[in-house]
């Protein structure tokens, strides 16, 4: 039995009946494009291909590569063995369906990756830290809203699914997970001008919580120019909706376009 390896954050979901769970929400359908993100030893990979009839994997240790290869036929699964957040997933086509239990060691910077593939994503489905999926999808003015939720909630529908025991998994984690959905925006909401000021915005808003508007955006926009936009300046970041981040954005990036 491959042991798993604290380097690669592995967890592996053995629960049969969270898998059934996952596998129902997914709603794998023959000819879509499936790709799993860490497939470990296949618990999730044998129902989706059953389903699906094909499955593309992403995975990077090598003895779990190996392993799979032997287990599934290679005309039913193609196995990329590397590191998922170096992967260029348009290249693997569009109307991507994504799915996968994901190293709590990545996940964040793996949401922020994908944000630039979203135009070829059809939706995502991933097990997580519950605290993480509760930042994802956090409203304005709770304790777990955030950059990230500004940011993916920019780009993203999310809406968190169920929770998962530590039980389900080996080893066990000392952690709850959550199974989130998350579906792209086909046309923004909130469109910003220039999205790399977004993200700086958002940053800067969010570098030390407990500083007002007027001091964590002081040399990107003064306090006049936050009350003629309708925002607070004596506000935190933490109030203020996607929308109201894209409108600073927006007057930032006209002003200087």
């Amino acid at each position: 039995m491959h042991a798993p390896r604290k380097r690669f954050g592995q967890n592996f979901l053995e629960d049969g009946q969270v898998i059934d769970r996952i596998v129902a929400a997914i709603r794998p359908q023959a000819g879509q494009r499936l790709v799993e993100i860490g497939p470990g030893l296949g618990a999730l990979t044998a129902p989706l291909l059953r389903e699906a009839g094909r499955l593309e994997v992403v995975e990077i240790d090598r003895d779990i590569v190996r392993l799979l290869r032997q287990k599934f036929p290679a005309d039913a699964l193609t196995v990329h063995e590397g590191d998922v957040l170096a992967l260029d997933f348009c290249a693997l086509g569009r109307h991507l369906r994504i799915a996968g239990n994901l190293p709590y060691n990545i996940s964040t910077p793996l949401l922020f990756r994908l944000d630039g593939f979203a135009a070829c994503i059809e939706d995502c489905h991933f097990t997580l830290q519950r605290e993480v999926v509760e930042r994802m999808a956090a409203a304005p003015s709770t304790p777990a809203y955030g950059r990230l939720s500004v940011m993916l909630q920019y780009r993203w529908d999310i809406e968190p699914l169920f929770d998962v025991s530590p039980a389900a998994f080996r080893p066990q984690p000392k952690v709850w997970s959550s199974v989130v959905r998350m579906l792209p925006h086909r046309t923004l909401p909130h469109p910003a001008q220039d999205e790399a000021v977004l993200a700086r915005v958002v940053l800067a808003a969010f570098g030390q919580r407990r500083k007002t508007l007027r001091n964590a955006l002081a040399g990107l926009v003064d306090e006049a120019e936050l009350a003629n936009l309708g925002i607070d300046p004596g506000a935190r970041g933490e109030t203020l909706g996607v929308e109201a981040f894209v409108r600073i954005a927006n007057h930032l990036a006209g002003r200087t376009g």
